[in-house]
């Protein structure tokens, strides 16, 4: 998996490409979290290349997410493709990650 990270403004920006699963979690968790750890607090995750995800990916994005909730900070989905947002939909995890359509949608959310 590749991981392109973009800061504009006040927003990080990772867009993920490839599978996200036991082999590259590990990846993403060592760039994310410790970004969250400087004081980070917006995160848009770009899916539009993701083509796959376990629930080693969702852990990450579970840990993320409530390292985030300790700083009120916020992290959103956006492009996820129909197979990746059904097991988020089976996984019970719609009502903790926000998803939008494009980045530029899920930045105007991410700013209010």
């Amino acid at each position: 998996m590749e991981v392109k990270i973009e800061k504009i403004e006040d927003i990080n920006i990772f867009s993920l490409e490839g599978n996200l699963d036991s082999n590259t979690s590990g990846d993403l968790e060592k760039r994310l979290i410790p970004t969250i750890d400087a004081n980070n607090t917006k995160f848009i995750l770009d899916f539009s290349q993701l083509h796959y995800i376990s629930s080693a990916g969702l852990r990450v994005l579970l840990s993320a997410a409530k390292k985030l909730n300790q700083f009120k900070g916020k992290l959103i989905l956006c492009s996820v493709k129909k197979d990746i947002k059904e097991v988020f939909d089976v996984a019970g995890l719609m009502p903790i990650f926000p998803i939008y359509d494009n980045p530029e949608e899920a930045a105007r959310k991410i700013l209010q």
